[in-house]
């Protein structure tokens, strides 16, 4: 594995996501001195936490799975997550209603799964479920530690014995397909494959491989950490710090003072200069790319993944219909993905994400009632030239109206939004192309053909975040912290 060489006694960390937090937790743990840079005031990037009057909510990411490697990074310092961020197991994980006016909750317990399948659409379908889920299972086991816990150097680094294992499960084939081996019920279908969206990428189209999403959600389960999900980047920032490490908030980097093929110091925009050994750039890839004066070579232009139009508001009362997650599917599923993928426009039949974190900790809405988060996929700035600023109000109502007419009785009355955001906005916060997602995981952009976390015209600065390697997702920016640290510090 190639590292940046010569003296890396001083890295500076440019970004306080859960990528940067990891990598500053990481490279303390292996001795480093550590400069941790955030421009905003708080922690968390895209799984950050914002005050809205007495209402804590999370802005971002509000899927948690494999907590394990949060424990992972807090280990290196000493640190425990058991000891700062109890958490909860969510039960079901998902709940699923459908346009025909079904349900089926997701749990991730394997025999309840299986009997609320069974309950559903019959015992073959069971049996399927079954069978999926060791096959799920299997396929996590031959990725994590080889394929996306792992640094590459060369393409020549997938030729290993699990390569062929991979192959033989079938993971350089397609996801819809495979999925579709298992189960019949297309609306079960659904459940076990609309994660490829989170890979910016329709089911029937993307690798097999990415079924280690379905399995991180079904399997694996999925967690809720008391405080909110922002509660997680608290913890961490928190334990960088007790560890030594100096944390600027309302730090901007401005730009990387470089001697030669090496950064010498990180320059803010106020002008001030931070001298080091190493850097490692936790932002956004453009950004990171900015800041070094370089831009990465491809053969290929870079795809990027669906944005998404966000609502976050609250209401006085309740729906017994939401659980945590709730999943509202409409009867266009394949269409959907051609729509917000290829074709560029808004969902004409929408699927929604509702969360509503209140249902675990009611205590997040500090003046009481509900705390609910409406996510709407839809396509980038460079797919879909849409007028969010025109279409925007008219979109909010539709997606209210639809709500309501898969039996959320007088949610648009009730519902009142804190906050909207849309691919506009995204991109008016610095995210390429408009979408919190980066980098679609096509082909040509996974694994070592992924932009690199080494970047040629600056040896010893290191990549971090959903646009590098492994990719996007709470787990691969996790796991990203902790490659580019090894790129500093050795295997």
């Amino acid at each position: 594995m190639r590292t940046v060489g010569a003296h890396t006694d001083h890295v500076v960390v440019v970004g306080a996501g859960l990528a940067g937090l990891s990598a500053a937790l990481h490279l303390l743990g292996a001795g480093r001195r550590v400069t941790l840079l955030e421009q905003h005031k708080t922690p968390g990037g895209r799984a950050g936490q914002q005050d809205f009057g007495a209402n804590a909510v999370d802005t971002g990411a509000s899927v948690l799975t494999m907590p394990e490697l949060v424990d992972e990074a807090l280990h290196a310092v000493g640190a425990s997550l058991a000891d700062t961020v109890p958490l909860t197991r969510l039960d079901p994980a998902y709940r699923a209603r459908f346009a025909d006016g079904s349900t089926l909750a997701v749990h991730t317990g394997g025999e309840a799964m299986e009997a609320e399948i069974r309950a559903f659409a019959g015992p073959d379908e069971a049996l399927g479920y079954r069978k999926l889920r060791q096959w799920l299972t299997e396929l996590y086991a031959a990725q994590k530690d080889h394929f996306i816990g792992a640094n590459f150097d060369s393409p020549f680094d997938l030729v290993r014995p699990e390569l062929v294992k991979l192959a033989a499960l079938g993971g350089f084939g397609r996801l819809g397909p495979r999925i579709a081996h298992f189960l019949r019920d297309e609306r079960v279908q659904r459940l076990f494959s609309f994660q490829a969206l989170y890979a910016g990428l329709e089911p029937m189209r993307a690798l097999g491989a990415y079924g280690v999403i379905s399995y991180m959600d079904t399997v694996g389960g999925v967690y809720y950490p008391r405080g909110g999900m922002g509660a997680i980047a608290r913890a961490m920032a928190d334990a960088v710090a007790r560890a030594g490490g100096e944390l600027r908030f309302g730090t901007e980097a401005a730009w990387l003072e470089r001697v030669s093929s090496r950064v010498r110091a990180v320059r803010t925009r106020a002008g001030e200069r931070i001298a080091c050994d190493a850097v490692v750039l936790a932002t956004e890839l453009s950004a990171a790319y900015r800041l070094i004066g370089a831009r990465p070579r491809r053969v290929l232009p870079l795809r990027y993944s669906p944005s998404a139009f966000l609502l976050h508001g609250h209401a006085r009362r309740s729906w017994p219909e939401l659980d945590h997650h709730t999943i509202f599917f409409g009867r266009a599923w394949h269409r959907t993905f051609t729509e917000i993928i290829r074709d560029g426009t808004l969902m004409s039949d929408p699927s929604l994400l509702v969360t509503r974190p209140t249902a675990t900790e009611p205590a997040l809405a500090g003046d009481g009632g509900e705390i609910v988060s409406v996510l709407a996929p839809a396509p980038n700035l460079r797919t879909g030239r849409i007028d969010w600023e025109r279409v925007a109000p008219a979109y909010r109502e539709e997606l209210l109206r639809t709500l309501e007419s898969r039996g959320l009785t007088g949610f648009r009355g009730e519902f009142v939004v804190d906050e909207q955001i849309t691919p506009a906005d995204w991109a008016a916060r610095g995210l390429t192309a408009g979408t919190p997602f980066s980098l679609a995981h096509t082909f040509p952009q996974t694994g070592p053909f992924r932009p690199a976390n080494l970047v040629r015209a600056a040896g010893n600065v290191v990549l971090a975040g959903c646009g590098t390697t492994p990719g996007v997702g709470i787990p691969p920016v996790l796991i990203s912290g902790r490659l580019a640290s090894e790129r500093i510090t050795g295997r």
